[in-house]
């Protein structure tokens, strides 16, 4: 009855919550309590980088293990992970391949290992890996209780990437691979809500209806996204990039006052007149935009304000086209021919 219990509460932790952590930390928890290992520990597969990395450890050295990374192939976790196999072994001094593994690392202090891996269907997600244990480790019971609650493990996985993804489809332009304006507005209310200065930067592409009318729709889509795409490049890490709508895009730039995102602009402005645009497609546009700046809190104190602040510099740019213009300050720049080349102008 114990041991139902301990199925009970696992199924009711997967219906109760979609936090990872704290679903993890149940099914370990439990685990624990049945079997008494001196340490144990939930590794999760990286599989870009084909490593293992430790989600939750518990017991001694257990700080110095979470968030350290194992190749895959490499020591108890990693050959659990890339065989598929679990690995339970009961005395390690009777097996000779993991009584040298145990004999190289004595730091370790291994004795027994019970290390198994978490599947769904016929991916391995990570493993569950107790060290010197208490328990029979080799009773048909307890090899039975330790794949039902990795596969509780692996249905908490699955779930709480699928709920990832979801989130991460709801705040996604499908056109660019940027943010949209939906979450633009979430992000707004968490810098406005922290008071810390930030800018926002609007662009407007110059003649983009020129690039749907010559070369179609498809053409102009794919053009956004290289557009979406240089934006994150140029900008770099800290930043964050929304297509606002049409041929409209907005960045907001934390912690950036005015001179440093007039700097970022003007870097913008530089890289998009200059970068040939569509050459896998054999056209290599040369684009333009118009751009504008706002600073929080001088620009505007609410969502709202910042928002029609930079919106506004952004629209007198365009009376010029290919410029920037910055609230408090106006147009910066002088209008120059842009380089020779195929144009969308």
């Amino acid at each position: 009855m114990d041991h139902l219990r301990v199925f009970h509460d696992v199924a009711r932790a997967l219906t109760a919550s979609l936090e990872l952590e704290d679903i993890l930390s149940t099914i370990m928890n439990k685990m624990a309590q049945f079997f008494g290992p001196e340490r144990w520990s939930m590794l999760l597969v990286d599989e870009k980088k084909s490593e293992l990395y430790y989600a939750i450890a518990i017991g001694e050295n257990a700080d110095t293990l979470r968030g350290l990374r194992v190749p895959m192939g490499e020591g108890v976790a990693g050959w659990v992970a890339s065989t598929g196999n679990p690995l339970v072994v009961p005395d390690v001094k009777l097996d000779p391949q993991w009584a040298a593994f145990s004999a190289r690392h004595p730091e370790l202090n291994i004795q027994s290992i019970a290390c198994v891996p978490v599947r769904s269907g016929d991916k391995t997600l990570g493993v569950i890996q107790l060290m010197n244990s208490k328990l029979d480790l080799m009773s048909e019971y307890s090899i039975t209780f330790l794949r039902i609650l990795c596969d509780y493990a692996a249905i908490a996985i699955q779930n709480a990437r699928s709920m990832t993804l979801i989130q991460q489809l709801t705040i996604t332009d499908d056109a660019t691979g940027l943010f949209n304006a939906r979450h633009l507005y979430t992000l707004l209310e968490q810098e406005v809500t922290k008071s810390d200065p930030f800018s926002l930067l609007f662009m407007d592409l110059d003649r983009f209806k020129n690039v749907n009318d010559t070369h179609g729709h498809l053409i102009g889509t794919r053009l956004l996204a290289e557009v979406g795409n240089l934006m994150k490049r140029s900008l770099g890490p800290g930043t964050a990039a929304f297509r606002y709508g049409g041929d409209e895009f907005v960045a907001l730039l934390p912690g950036m006052r005015k001179t440093q995102a007039i700097d970022a602009t003007l870097r913008l402005h530089e890289t998009l007149r200059s970068t040939p645009m569509l050459e896998g497609a054999g056209l290599a546009l040369r684009l333009s935009g118009s751009f504008g700046v706002a600073t929080f809190p001088e620009d505007g104190n609410t969502i709202q304000l910042i928002l029609r602040s930079a919106d506004s510099m952004m629209y007198e740019a365009k009376v010029t086209r290919d410029n920037v213009a910055v609230a408090g300050h106006g147009v910066l720049l002088e209008k120059a021919p842009m380089a020779a080349g195929n144009r969308s102008r």
